[in-house]
């Protein structure tokens, strides 16, 4: 096998320092490239409104002011707003997991007739750009057909339309793919069903792509914001993202950037809090047994 540089320089003194400096400069250059934007905009915060809009853009502001964060929670009221976002944000991640992990087992293991057509066409939706989508789904969630209920200004309106993700069943059932089948048939000669199945032995050792989910599904619909802002038109019940848009003309410019850090630090948060999972999940392909 032939690489750039062969294993025998590598091995040598002069190899060696040439790496590490190479891989030392190459990891500095992707650190900066991730933390630096973080540093702008919480530095960015912590500025006077005037010196935030001066240019050149001042590297380090000439004098803090960490109240800001204070001002932001308290003029954009970001308690009620957090409250509401985190509803919609939980409401969505329950729904998803009710209805995908169902389908992506049934898929997987049940092998009902016609599953890859029904797969496939799942998959399809995945092709539609998303605008596509918005008036259908705006239409039906305004008269939720069979029961005839208007979703607006109703945290359902975002749950029901996030429920059915395609791209979550896909990875769901890859993963369950590579269950051994001989689980599945010991669970039924013990009399188990499918839900009991999937309930004791299925969702134990699907961990890792249930946290890769989890995580998805809460990001989107914390960071979304069309959907949103179409279907609550009242302000009390929005989200924060819609929120601070309809704010920012009215907001000094220290206290909006304030406000954008702070409704950023929970999903930020919980990326750092589950980063195994999410790593684990990622790149799990088979049981080791």
């Amino acid at each position: 096998m032939r690489t750039l540089v062969s294993p025998g320089a590598l091995r040598s003194p002069r190899g060696k320092a040439v790496y590490g400096v190479v891989f030392a400069c190459t990891l500095a250059i992707f650190v900066l490239a991730f933390l630096f934007p973080l540093y702008w905009v919480v530095t960015g915060a912590m500025k006077s409104p005037q010196e935030l809009a001066q240019t050149p853009a001042t590297l380090v502001p000439h004098e803090w002011h960490p109240e800001t964060f204070a001002d932001a929670w308290d003029q954009l009221s970001l308690g009620k707003y957090f409250l509401n976002t985190l509803i919609v944000a939980g409401g969505a991640w329950l729904a998803q997991l009710a209805i995908d992990v169902p389908a992506a087992f049934a898929l997987s293991k049940l092998r009902p007739k016609f599953g890859n057509v029904v797969l496939g066409l799942m998959l399809a939706t995945l092709m539609l750009p998303a605008t596509a989508l918005l008036v259908p789904t705006y239409v039906t969630v305004t008269d939720l057909p069979l029961l005839h209920v208007n979703l607006i200004n109703s945290p359902a309106a975002v749950w029901l339309p996030a429920a059915a993700n395609a791209f979550n069943i896909y990875l769901l059932k890859r993963f369950f793919d590579q269950i051994p089948d001989e689980l599945i048939e010991a669970a039924r000669l013990d009399g188990a069903g499918p839900v009991r199945t999937l309930w004791r032995i299925i969702l134990p050792i699907s961990r890792p792509i249930l946290a890769v989910v989890s995580i998805l599904a809460v990001v989107t619909a914390w960071k979304d914001f069309i959907w949103p802002l179409l279907v609550f038109p009242d302000t009390g019940k929005q989200t924060l993202s819609v929120m601070l848009q309809r704010v920012a003309i009215d907001m000094p410019l220290n206290v909006l950037v304030a406000g954008m850090v702070l409704a950023s630090l929970p999903m930020v948060a919980l990326f750092l809090v589950f980063q195994r999972q999410i790593l684990a999940g990622l790149t799990a392909g088979s049981l080791k047994g």
